[in-house]
């Protein structure tokens, strides 16, 4: 079974890389995959082999956690961490402020010893109450044979103090870099804590659909009493009664129903699943969804779905999924992301190593500080966020505009499609409901069906984009020709069997093009099944929806363009940020190892731990940001 699982505790992007090699090494485990962005772990296991309980013990020896129990609130969880984390970040700001002052002799505190030994009691007290969790995550990871960016803040604090507190007592008592503990423990901390705040806006399309499930319901019982219970109560064939601008609290059918405007109808707002602006009529018999709210009348329903087998609760899950999905460049990265410690503690030592032949013993404080620098300034975690964050919002901003996409791969090759197979019935057209379809031939074409919503529209910008559209209709030669014109589609098909519509893909394929398929119903399956990209209409057949990577939920087809442009878009954004993290890192590491050294003098410019930890925390968050941008795409 598949299990999205909530993560408490990462931090960087080999944070996510240790507890998703973690899982994978556990026996009943057949894959998983770690979001370090969506803080969750997609999980696909065998529940007669392995327990969550067992995942959970496991995750929790390398110093994170995994949010197993349902009833647990992950969001109250994550407010109180970011709390803790808020209060430490100001009181790290309040030690190392005070901590510079002494150790740049802004204040007079008396003789330099006095100074020391103040600045030394004020960076430990920074170490152990705000940076607690970077030497206790450490120990954790030492311990698995893992490392982190909690090693390098632990590693790279506890030489500087180390070095500091040594020249305090026995040697030099001018180096001293106390203040620089406390700065990098307080830079990292002002980092994660607008990473978080970041991601937060990442995930706002899952908490809107969650925030669309109702937690209440009103129970009809015996005797016709209606009596308020909680949603977890609700069983099939439940009798429940929906009020005016109450949410619909499962999946059911309409048992009665009455409005001022109708005496057997009600109409539902189901624009938050559909798209559809229009209210929808219900009448006895009429399906309605959880999460759609009553705009007019009220009625009695019977529950057919509830919990996880409502569609709202589909939704919600297929987001959860796509959004913890990895795009094929992700494991390139998460492979980096594995060796990108020690790979950066091996600089370190190359750093300090040079420094000692180059400089000998007189640059021994050089040396080290360049070492502690070298640690501090690199950062796994713009890497690991760069992919990911860049994922979530161009799903989640598809998911706004009622597109659900399936997995990242279905996102990336999006972008690449120049051929689309649409079918007719269903897909571009409606067909007229009040019409007797045993006379249909007598009638105008115009009179048995519709175009749907901006179906000419998004034709036209599909094929101005340079890509080639198929319409496959199983209707006669005019008829389909009728269609097409009215679609603006040049390419076209008629008394299609759903096997020609296959060979289609199949040839355009041939001739190299990525092939899109859209279609409604069962007679599209094979062909959806064999497309680059498959692309369902939500209101057609569950077959279609299961086979097809990318759902509409709307009948304006507008979305389809949209779809195409926002994946083009969100991998444009994925390879900048690549670009950027990467860029940080082979520009900032030379320069903390201290190569302007060489080329400036009077005096010799060095970059110092405290700004190469500023430096680390800006590059994490500036590319969450550069990703937040997505969601004033238009």
């Amino acid at each position: 079974m598949k299990k999205t699982i909530p993560v408490i505790g990462m931090a960087c992007a080999s944070c996510s890389a240790n507890i998703e090699r973690k899982l994978n090494s556990l026996p009943g485990i057949n894959s998983a995959s770690v979001s370090l962005a969506g803080r969750s772990a997609l999980v696909d296991y065998d529940d007669s082999k392995i327990s969550l309980e067992t995942m959970k013990k496991e995750i929790n020896n390398i110093g994170y956690d995994l949010v197993i129990d349902d009833n647990t609130s992950v969001d109250e969880i994550r407010k109180r961490e970011y709390t803790l984390l808020k209060r430490r970040t100001i009181l790290s700001w309040i030690l190392s402020v005070a901590g510079m002052f002494i150790n740049m002799h802004w204040i007079s505190v008396g003789s330099q010893d006095f100074a020391n030994q103040l600045a030394l009691l004020i960076a430990l007290a920074n170490m152990m109450f705000c940076g607690k969790m970077f030497y206790v995550s450490s120990v954790k990871q030492i311990r698995h044979g893992a490392a982190n960016m909690d090693t390098l803040v632990a590693l790279s604090t506890s030489i500087a103090f180390i070095f500091s507190a040594y020249n305090t007592f026995w040697g030099d008592p001018k180096l001293t870099y106390f203040d620089s503990c406390g700065m990098i423990i307080t830079f990292v901390l002002t980092g994660r804590m607008l990473e978080e705040k970041a991601k937060d806006g990442t995930a706002t399309s899952i908490r809107q659909l969650m925030g669309m499930a109702p937690k209440t319901a009103h129970i009809v019982g015996e005797g016709g009493k209606v009596e308020e219970v909680p949603i977890s109560t609700i069983d099939v064939g439940d009798v429940l009664e929906v009020r005016p601008g109450e949410k619909v609290p499962v999946d059911g059918e309409v048992l009665s129903a009455e409005s001022f405007m109708t005496p057997d109808a009600a109409y539902v707002d189901e624009s938050m699943i559909t798209g559809e602006p229009t209210p929808a009529e219900k009448k006895k018999g009429s399906k309605v969804l959880a999460g759609t709210i009553p705009s007019q009348g009220k009625f009695r329903m019977r529950a057919r779905q509830v919990g996880e087998n409502t569609a709202l609760a589909h939704i919600i899950k297929m987001v959860q999924e796509a959004e913890g999905s990895k795009a094929p460049v992700q494991r390139i990265v998460d492979k980096a992301a594995l060796v990108f410690v020690p790979v950066v503690g091996g600089l370190a030592v190359l750093t300090f190593i040079l420094w000692m032949v180059i400089g000998g013993s007189a640059h021994l404080a050089d040396a080290i500080v360049s070492a502690v620098t070298v640690l501090v300034i690199a950062c796994p975690c713009a890497m690991g966020l760069a992919t990911p964050t860049a994922l979530m919002v161009g799903i989640g901003k598809a998911a706004d505009k009622h597109v659900l996409i399936k997995d990242a791969t279905a996102l990336e090759r999006l972008r690449k499609v120049d051929a689309l197979v649409t079918d007719k019935t269903g897909t571009l057209t409606i067909p007229n409901q009040n019409v007797d379809f045993t006379k249909a031939d007598d009638l105008p074409l115009e009179e048995r069906e519709k175009l749907k919503p901006h179906a000419r529209e998004s034709m036209k910008t599909l094929q101005d984009e340079g890509i080639e559209v198929w319409m496959m209709s199983g209707d006669k030669e005019e008829a389909a020709k009728y269609w097409a014109d009215k679609a603006g589609i040049k390419h076209f098909k008629a008394r299609c069997v759903p096997t020609d519509k296959e060979e289609l893909v199949r040839k355009l394929k041939a001739e190299g093009k990525t092939v899109a398929m859209i279609g409604d119903g069962i007679n599209d399956t094979q062909a959806l099944a064999l497309a680059d990209v498959s692309i369902a209409i939500g209101t057609g057949t569950d077959v279609a929806m299961d086979v097809a990577q990318v759902t509409l939920m709307t009948d304006d087809l507008n979305a389809l363009p949209y779809s195409v442009m926002l994946s083009r878009k969100t991998v444009k954004m994925i390879w900048e940020n690549l670009f950027w993290a990467f860029i940080y890192n082979i520009i900032c590491i030379p320069l903390a190892g201290g190569i302007l050294y060489l080329f400036t003098s009077n005096p010799p410019i060095k970059l110092t731990p405290m700004w190469g930890s500023a430096l680390m925390a800006f590059s994490s968050v500036s590319v969450i940001l550069n990703s937040l941008r997505l969601k004033f795409v238009k």
